[in-house]
């Protein structure tokens, strides 16, 4: 008999050791994006910038990436997969980094959008404005026994009503754990109920070449009474200069 979904499940319900190796995970993570956004410059591509990494996490006290960085420049934001590559970087253009660590084996993954020397236009900030609304009332709705469906609504229905539903291509997000992938969706297929000690991403996108990419991704836990987001960096719009 597959026992493997029993295990799936029992993986999805994280213990207080495994909560706070989580909290220092995205902590890291926290202080390693800080960092990460002082590394961008004109005319650098975004393999110089993604191989910076590893050793800003290793000092921080990572041992390992949770996944390969995503990095993307200007029009590569808006490919939610996209790898880092030769693109150069020129001011006025977005830069996407999608980022995660290890720590004692236990993932982070964090989103965060930063425009680089220009200000964003205003259909721009309307699309920056719109995920970060997703993405937070998404994220006030999370608490124990509530469907894993209705949560990636909520963020959907915002962006839908903002005017850019198609350009929304993935699910709202994933659980994660020992992996940064592990069993469990935030999308509209999975019907679940959230359970206390559940550690999930949340990660509403929009992605459309003609205006920009943008993605703000959290981890979220689900605690007995709500829950608690474990990424601190702000959600706030920024510019590198």
């Amino acid at each position: 008999i597959n026992g493997s979904i029993a295990v799936d499940h029992t993986r999805a319900i994280k213990d207080e050791a495994e909560i706070a190796l989580m909290r220092e995970s995205s902590h890291i993570n926290d202080l390693a994006m800080a960092e990460f956004k002082k590394l961008p410059k004109a005319g650098m591509t975004e393999i110089e910038v993604a191989s910076k990494m590893l050793d800003i996490y290793k000092k921080l006290g990572a041992e390992d990436y949770s996944f390969t960085p995503i990095v993307a420049f200007g029009v590569n934001a808006a490919d939610p997969h996209h790898m880092p590559d030769e693109t150069v970087l020129h001011e006025g253009e977005t830069v996407l980094f999608d980022v995660g660590c290890k720590y004692r084996d236990y993932c982070s993954d964090m989103t965060r959008t930063f425009f680089y020397k220009g200000t964003p236009n205003d259909e721009q900030m309307h699309v920056y404005n719109l995920v970060r609304k997703a993405n937070e009332d998404a994220e006030a709705y999370v608490k124990p026994g509530v469907r894993l469906c209705d949560i990636d609504s909520i963020a959907r229905n915002v962006i839908t009503e903002g005017g850019y539903g198609s350009d929304f291509t993935h699910r709202l997000g994933h659980f994660i754990g020992i992996e940064d992938h592990e069993y469990g969706d935030v999308s509209q297929g999975f019907k679940d109920l959230t359970v206390a000690g559940n550690i999930f991403s949340i990660e509403p996108g929009i992605y459309n070449a003609k205006t920009m990419g943008c993605r703000i991704e959290d981890l979220i836990l689900v605690t007995k009474n709500g829950h608690e987001v474990l990424n601190h960096y702000p959600h706030a719009m920024e510019i590198i200069e």
